[in-house]
């Protein structure tokens, strides 16, 4: 290579379970990196490379010039293009046309009205566990159906299928999983879908987007399968890591409630659950701190190690939920950022504040360490996280339906 650098494979092991890769973490802000297929591209560790690159159009995020750093690639042929509505993996015009006719659906005000039924959802989730005792998993019981039952409020799919959305996303989610279990989960997703766009209700963002008339079935169908697969794993994934990292700090987890739209900042930074899979290709010969990325190289964005960066963050290892995170990139930066940033903020700041309130001693039931992470999955979590907690007061119960209700006015 022109540059001298040695390509290495992607670092993927963690010291502990809410810290990024070390070896990653010993890499220079842009370093060569080795992948699966042969493919020789670029990590970007550093804070301002990862913006820069987030930022700049020559960058492409389209899934045909992409390059897997880990997992099932090896074993399949070059992804092909885009399928029409897959919007996440193309570039602008056409991913801009996707992105309009959504973000109003993910908005501020659209996210302020489902808040009463994120509450709604979560105090069901509450009570649920309440009445089965403890001690519970919490990914099961708690972290996984709240994100789930709000898309599927969002989208309009039956709650009665959210069991069998969750699995399929799952299996998308594990980079590791057979080629016919992904092919399976795909269709399981466009199933749903198809049988929302043909049922009767009139509700919901894909009823809406169907009414317009700016979209064929191909692309409803399609964009219907990208928002269900991606609009409730990573919220999920963060809830239940959240809650991990804070039951292992009781300090911390006595000041969420003071301002929990501060604490859950702080927590997208120092957790960055997005791991492998937000990736750019170069289009052009482009030069990002002092080195050349040429045409064709894809680098992948090491958003989780990013965000530890002390030039921007001070004392970036220790988990402050008083600290002003702005401007992390656990969402992601430029054209691409999350369109669903609004709706998991406020799932967070709903959820966690009501589990610590309303089940008192909430703890772990086993030792941290014997918690089971999901190190070579795209989204970063937990597979499960038993907790047990102290006999609910029947007045902490009544709390708990209150807590379903809307704010007055």
């Amino acid at each position: 290579m022109s540059d001298g650098q040695q390509a290495q494979p992607l670092e993927t092991d963690r010291p502990t379970p809410f810290d990024p890769p070390a070896g990653l973490r010993r890499r220079a802000p842009l370093s060569r990196l080795a992948y699966p297929d042969g493919h020789l591209g670029w990590v970007a560790t550093g804070y301002s490379v990862n913006r820069a690159i987030l930022a700049d159009p020559r960058f492409s995020t389209r899934r045909e010039l992409l390059h897997q750093p880990v997992g099932r690639e090896r074993a399949v042929e070059r992804p092909t293009p885009a399928e029409p509505g897959i919007f996440p993996h193309m570039d602008p015009p056409e991913h801009t046309r996707y992105r309009r006719l959504l973000s109003r659906h993910f908005g501020p005000r659209r996210v302020a009205e489902l808040t009463p039924t994120i509450r709604q959802y979560t105090a069901q989730a509450l009570r649920t566990m309440a009445d089965g005792g403890s001690p519970a998993d919490l990914v099961a019981s708690f972290a996984m159906p709240i994100p789930a039952l709000v898309i599927c409020e969002l989208l309009g799919v039956p709650v009665a299928d959210r069991q069998r959305i969750q699995a399929a996303t799952a299996v998308l989610n594990d980079l590791d999983s057979p080629a016919d279990q992904v092919i399976d989960a795909v269709r399981s997703i466009t199933g749903t879908v198809r049988g929302v766009l043909a049922g009767p209700s009139d509700s919901g963002l894909l009823a809406h987007a169907a009414a317009s008339g700016d979209l064929n079935d191909e692309e409803l169908t399609n964009l219907g399968m990208v928002l269900l697969a991606t609009g409730h794993l990573p919220t999920s994934s963060m809830l239940a890591l959240a809650a991990f990292v804070l039951l292992t700090d009781p300090d911390q987890r006595a000041l969420l409630t003071a301002d929990p739209e501060r604490a859950v900042e702080e927590l997208l930074r120092y957790l960055s659950i997005l791991q492998f899979d937000v990736r750019r290709t170069a289009l052009v010969d482009v030069e990002i701190d002092g080195q050349v990325i040429a045409a064709g190289e894809t680098v992948v964005l090491a958003l989780p190690v990013a965000n530890r960066d002390p030039d921007r963050f001070p004392d970036p290892d220790t988990l402050d939920v008083t600290r002003s995170a702005t401007g992390h990139l656990a969402f992601g930066h430029g054209v691409h950022q999350c369109l669903g940033q609004h709706l998991a903020r406020a799932e967070l700041r709903v959820a966690l504040t009501a589990l610590f309130e309303h089940l008192p001693g909430l703890r772990l039931a086993v030792p941290a360490a014997e918690v089971p992470t999901r190190s070579r999955m795209a989204v970063y979590g937990v597979d499960r996280l038993p907790v047990a907690w102290d006999v609910v007061p029947a007045d902490r119960q009544k709390g708990v339906a209150d807590h379903a209700l809307p704010d007055s006015g």
